[in-house]
């Protein structure tokens, strides 16, 4: 019964959309993996997205449960990261909360 709950189990992805200011992508760039670093239980794996040519971003952190999440997050030294980068953006970035629904790898079709 434990392998049929495992595969009910669903990923959840914060996702936050911001843009940083002229020429300060790379640094926030640096400051992100160095948040990302210090992730640990229940951490997925993350990607940092650049729209070409612009200073705008998407993070998107999957994560095992909101818990992990919140457990992470809330680490000083992660905030200590979060507090650098926040004056690097123009505004602060649009944070949401996904529950993953459907994960498709490329040999899965």
């Amino acid at each position: 019964m434990s392998d049929f709950q495992d595969f009910l189990k669903r990923q959840y992805a914060h996702v936050a959309v911001g843009e940083f200011k002229p020429g300060k992508f790379a640094e926030a760039q640096q400051l992100y993996e160095e948040a990302i670093a210090t992730y640990k239980e229940g951490f997925q794996g993350a990607y940092l997205l650049r729209e070409p040519e612009s200073e705008r971003g998407i993070s998107v952190v999957f994560w095992e449960s909101i818990e992990d999440m919140d457990a992470s997050e809330t680490e000083a030294v992660h905030q200590a990261i979060l507090k650098k980068m926040a004056p690097l953006f123009t505004q602060a970035p649009a944070l949401t909360i996904y529950e993953v629904v459907a994960a498709i790898a490329p040999n899965e079709r």
